[in-house]
Parts: C-alpha cells; sequence; structure tokens
C-alpha cells in the first residue's frame, strides 16, 4: 500500500528530452500530468551522448519553443558531411539539411524547466518508479518511491515510459521486445582548442571507415564532441588510456582535425559504452506508451536518438490529447501512435540494426556511398536520409538509380582519359585526397603505423 494517492491525466516515467517534451505538449493541450525523475538534481543531464539532434526533429523543437533559448546558450546549427573511402559526401548547401547541437549539460535543464513551467505539469524529482498500477487489463499509473523512502501512487489513465534504452519502466510493463546485437563499441569527450572539421563552417563531420566510424561536432562553447566506434578488437587500447587512444585515432583519420594540441573537457575527459544492443519494443499496450529510447533504442553512430526522444513524444501527445480532454477514445489514440510510430521509425531502425553489428558496406551501400560523394543530386539525397526526412523506401527508389548514372557517367569519364566529377573537385574541399581509383581501399581501415591525415 502506498502512503499517498494523486490522480492525473497522465503520469510520465523519466524527466529528459522525451518525458518533457510529451509532459509539455500534453499540458499546453488542457492535460494534468505529472513527470517522475529518479534523479533529485534537477540540472542531472546524460553524460555520453553526441547531443546530435537531426533535422527532422528541428520543426518539434520550434513547436516547443526551444530552438531560440537553444541558439542562445550556444547551440550551432550544422549542416552533415560525410568521409567514405570515395571522398567527402557533402549536399549542396541550399538543399543541406540543418542539424543542432547543444550539450546535455545546459539542454537536459532546459526541458525540464520548460515542462515545469508550463500550466498543469507537475515535475516531480527524486520519485522512482516501483510498480505499475492496473485497472482490470489496462495500466493506471505507477506506484513511486521518494529519497526518504514514502511511497505514493501516481493514479492516471495514460502512463508513459520515458525512462531511456534500460527503460525500468517498460520491464515492468511485460511490453515484448527484440534485441539486435551491436558489435562496435564507442568513446567520445569534449575538446577545446581544436579546428573545426571542414574549415569554418559549422559542419558535423563523420567519417565512415568500414567497418569503423568516428565523427566530430562542434558546439557550445566552442568545443568539439569527438567520439569514436570501433569493432570489438580494438576495445583493449581504449580500455587502456581512452583520451590517448580516442587522440590517436583521429591522427589516423583522412583529413581530420587533430586533437593533439586540444584539451579535454570535463572528468573523466574521454568516457566509453561497451554494450549498446539494440531494443525495439512495442510502443503501447492498454493505458501505456513508450517514447524515446524506451519504445525504441538504436546505434547511436546514426545520432538519432535524442531527435527520435522529441519526435516520439510529439507524435504521442498529438494522438492521445483528444482522448485526456474527453473528446476521444484514449486505445485509439494508443493505436494511431503505434501506426505513426512504425511508419517512420520501423526502416530506418532495421537498416540501422542490420549495419550495427560490425560488418563491413555491402553493395547497395557502396554504390549510393561513391555516387554520392561525385554527385550533388545524389548527395542531396544521402543528406535527406540520414537527416531522417525521407525513409528508406523513397531513399532507394531514388537514390539508386540516380546513383547508378552517376557512376556510369564516372567510369565513362575515366575509360576516356579525362577527370571524374570527383578527380574535377578536387582541392577544392570535396574529394581531396580521397583516392579516386582506389575503391573502397582509399581509406584505410585507422590502425598502427597508418598514415596521418590521409
Amino acid at each position: 500500500m502506498a502512503d499517498a494517492k494523486r490522480s492525473y491525466d497522465a503520469v510520465i516515467v523519466g524527466g529528459s528530452l522525451a518525458g518533457c517534451a510529451a509532459a509539455t505538449l500534453l499540458g499546453r493541450a488542457g492535460a494534468r500530468v505529472a513527470v517522475l525523475e529518479k534523479n533529485l538534481d534537477p540540472a542531472a543531464y546524460k553524460r555520453l551522448c553526441s547531443h546530435f539532434i537531426q533535422a527532422s526533429a528541428v520543426p518539434t523543437l520550434e513547436r516547443l519553443g526551444l530552438v531560440e533559448p537553444m541558439v542562445a546558450a550556444g547551440a550551432v546549427r550544422a549542416r552533415f558531411s560525410a568521409r567514405v573511402p570515395w571522398g567527402w559526401i557533402e549536399a549542396p548547401p541550399a538543399r543541406a539539411a540543418t542539424a543542432i547541437n547543444l550539450r546535455r549539460s545546459k539542454l537536459d535543464p532546459m526541458v525540464r524547466e520548460m515542462a515545469a513551467s508550463t500550466s498543469g505539469v507537475d515535475l516531480l524529482l527524486g520519485q522512482a518508479a516501483e510498480a505499475l498500477c492496473r485497472d482490470g487489463d489496462a495500466f493506471a499509473g505507477v506506484v513511486a518511491r521518494d529519497r526518504d523512502g514514502a511511497r505514493t501512487t501516481f493514479a492516471a489513465p495514460l502512463t508513459i515510459g520515458a525512462d531511456g534504452r534500460d527503460s525500468r519502466l517498460a520491464k515492468l510493463s511485460g511490453v515484448e521486445v527484440k534485441t539486435f546485437p551491436h558489435g562496435r563499441f564507442a568513446y567520445g569527450g569534449y575538446f577545446e582548442g581544436v579546428a573545426r572539421p571542414r574549415g569554418d563552417a559549422p559542419t558535423a563531420a563523420v567519417w565512415m571507415m568500414d567497418p569503423d566510424w568516428a565523427a566530430a561536432f562542434p558546439t557550445d562553447s566552442d568545443l568539439l564532441f569527438c567520439a569514436a566506434m570501433a569493432t570489438m578488437d580494438r576495445l583493449p587500447e581504449f580500455k587502456a588510456d581512452p583520451e590517448a587512444a580516442l587522440v590517436e585515432w583521429f591522427e589516423m583519420l583522412p583529413e581530420a582535425p587533430s586533437l593533439r594540441g586540444g584539451r579535454t573537457v570535463g572528468d573523466p575527459g574521454v568516457i566509453g559504452k561497451i554494450d549498446m544492443t539494440n531494443r525495439m519494443r512495442v510502443p503501447i499496450a492498454p493505458g501505456l506508451a513508450l517514447i524515446g529510447d524506451a519504445a525504441l533504442a538504436t546505434d547511436p553512430l546514426f545520432g538519432v536518438g535524442c531527435g527520435w526522444a522529441f519526435q516520439s513524444a510529439e507524435w504521442l501527445a498529438d494522438a492521445v490529447a483528444p482522448a485526456l480532454r474527453g473528446e476521444a477514445g484514449l486505445e485509439a489514440g494508443l493505436r494511431r501512435y503505434r501506426r505513426r510510430h512504425t511508419r517512420h521509425l520501423r526502416g530506418h531502425a532495421r537498416m540501422i540494426h542490420d549495419y550495427a553489428t560490425g560488418r563491413k558496406m555491402g553493395a547497395p551501400e557502396r554504390l549510393l556511398f561513391s555516387a554520392a560523394a561525385r554527385d550533388a543530386r545524389v548527395a542531396g539525397i544521402f543528406d535527406a536520409f540520414g537527416a531522417r526526412q525521407i525513409g528508406p523506401a523513397r531513399m532507394m527508389a531514388t537514390g539508386i538509380p540516380l546513383a547508378l548514372l552517376a557512376n556510369g557517367r564516372y567510369a565513362l569519364a575515366h575509360r576516356r582519359g579525362g577527370p571524374g566529377p570527383l578527380e574535377a573537385r578536387a582541392g577544392t574541399g570535396a574529394g581531396a585526397g580521397a583516392g579516386v581509383g582506389a575503391g573502397a581501399g582509399a581509406v584505410a581501415r585507422p590502425g598502427p603505423g597508418a598514415g596521418s591525415h590521409g
């Protein structure tokens, strides 16, 4: 038996990006919402996160009113570039999607304050979910315990799990979960005094080295978030000295900023995550919904976690707000949310889970990536897909034919002895030092004795 009982229209477990976004939107729609966050510190934040918010989620941030405060806090609006074995993939500036980067140490307290200041929302810190309540076959709230041991029942017709990849609420609910293995590990940290990748323009750069990966994302306070993800055979060197291994990793990348003259920020400066098992859960049950990583936790290599947290919160709020106002049935609203979640994310997730095994690129990926490095139209499609603005079906339907044409023109130009599109751009940034003609071997996997900066 709990010591007290409080009633709401919705109770959310997890007071981070997804939970606070959902609470804010539901509160604005007229619902009474409790947000239960187990951490007592309102300034708590996720430590290891690229905080790269894809362009697909920027409209949600704009609706929440977060973009301007984020920029005022130093957030960087950046285009996306990818270094593949055939050179740089960069969409034409007029077509390039724009992401946004702000450290979680600033972003998490910001979204928490946003939710707490929303009429109808109670942000309750230091409350850990212990059990789920039921009303017949439906879930009907949460029993939580505070730091002093007092238990409270938070009763509500809708319970929302927003408590991350290892969601306790999802485990308590027993919803179906599928797991997919992950064959890489991750280490990253913030560096100051390091040049931005790709020059002065704000660019979020990644290196897809087949099968290893690296990234450099500019963020607030003139910091650069640098990360490496490699297959498990490289783990011992990172465990031995994470910072030294990360610095050396970047020295071996083609056309990458050197970290040798930089300084890490934070203690420890470089931290890692080894177990990144992908999890896909059924996002609804009677009286219950999961959002963010609680519903779908995928490989962080693709930087979708933060964006999908905001987007799934918005989709849920829009689907169930009429029911919480008494204008429609809740279960119908939950089914609408599940359909939208599946339609927008399932295809992306399947492709991400497949690549997360640590495998090398397949033939379709080599076709698209090589063409995208050579042709602006294919680069635009790659950019829209990477920013999660289009789905896999559209990407394949439009990208594959254009890629075949682009690579055909490239091969024909080489047979005739003329410069290919990539060579013609050499020295201007895109494609410089790409080793045209060397195929997938143009970018060597970083390792002892590899050349510095390509």
